[in-house]
């Protein structure tokens, strides 16, 4: 008896779920990349950096690269060049001025602002060939496969990706 189910018998490269998410996103993620480079002077590490910001602001840089899953330096860095553009800014707690809390400044939110809603127009153009309670199963599902990815590294380890390679 053959067993038809590619991802409990994965026969080949395709049949990995891992691989066919990273392809869908290799795939769908240059537009975002070329639109915020094109249109707003930013990368794809320093958009994560700052929509995560904008969920959370005054957050030390060390919570925001757990938030935007970056490594410390990557954050840092990315930091860093959103300040020199005058996307936020570092300002040091009162009590302890080695503690440094990042904030948006109000370019900063305005280029959020803009950008959010054309990566939504994107990731509704991806999921159009669903109907709501398609689109509405597929977040259900993927809400469970991240509470399994989750229950498969609870420590929140991840790798950084190599260099060169996107992350």
């Amino acid at each position: 008896m053959t067993d038809d189910d590619p991802f409990q018998h994965p026969q080949q490269l395709n049949d990995l779920l891992l691989f066919r998410l990273h392809r869908i996103n290799a795939t769908a993620g240059p537009l975002v990349m070329r639109m915020c480079e094109r249109d707003y002077g930013i990368t794809r590490r320093e958009w994560r950096v700052l929509s995560s910001l904008a969920d959370v602001e005054g957050v030390q840089s060390s919570e925001l690269a757990v938030r935007a899953m970056l490594d410390r330096a990557r954050t840092s860095r990315a930091i860093t060049s959103l300040a020199d553009k005058g996307l936020l800014r570092r300002e040091p707690k009162p009590s302890d001025r080695r503690e440094v809390h990042v904030f948006l400044t109000d370019k900063g939110r305005r280029v959020y602002d803009e950008v959010f809603p054309r990566i939504a127009a994107i990731q509704r153009e991806l999921l159009s060939p669903f109907n709501d309670e398609e689109r509405r199963r597929l977040s259900e599902l993927m809400a469970r496969l991240q509470a399994s990815a989750s229950r498969l590294n609870p420590s929140g380890d991840w790798l950084p990706p190599l260099e060169g390679t996107p992350d």
